[in-house]
């Protein structure tokens, strides 16, 4: 029965890796492919760590992998966010269909800094 629900976990893992692939090669822009990397990427290697853990069944492998999943779910935001950061105060441009911008009306181009909208006007783009 174990090999059964393993089996199963590491198919959906391995299918869940596959779309954030899949997602890092068909998105358009920068930020969209590293949503599609970090949330589908995150619960695939998750799910992959749970199918290995069933598969061996013992208590360190387990506590391993719920220690790896707890250290994931909390470092792949983080560097995803970092990124997408950095990526946007370089000017990387984001894709034309983007509809709404909200850090365009807090952060000044010349100074690179973040601000509230006391600190930094509203700047019209449009």
């Amino acid at each position: 029965m174990s090999e059964l629900i393993s089996s199963i976990l590491g198919l959906l893992g391995a299918l869940f890796c596959f779309i954030a692939a899949l997602g890092v090669l068909r998105m358009p822009d920068i930020l969209l492919r590293m949503h599609a990397s970090t949330k589908a990427g995150t619960l695939g290697i998750s799910l992959l760590l749970i199918s290995a853990a069933v598969h061996f069944g013992t208590f360190p492998v387990t506590a391993k992998v719920i220690l790896i999943i707890i250290f994931m779910f909390i470092a792949n935001p983080i560097a995803a966010h970092v990124l997408a950061r950095a990526a946007y105060f370089i000017d990387i441009p984001l894709w034309k269909g983007t509809v709404i911008d909200e850090l365009r009306e807090h952060y000044d181009q010349k100074t690179h800094e973040l601000g509230s909208d006391q600190n930094i006007p509203v700047k019209k783009t449009h």
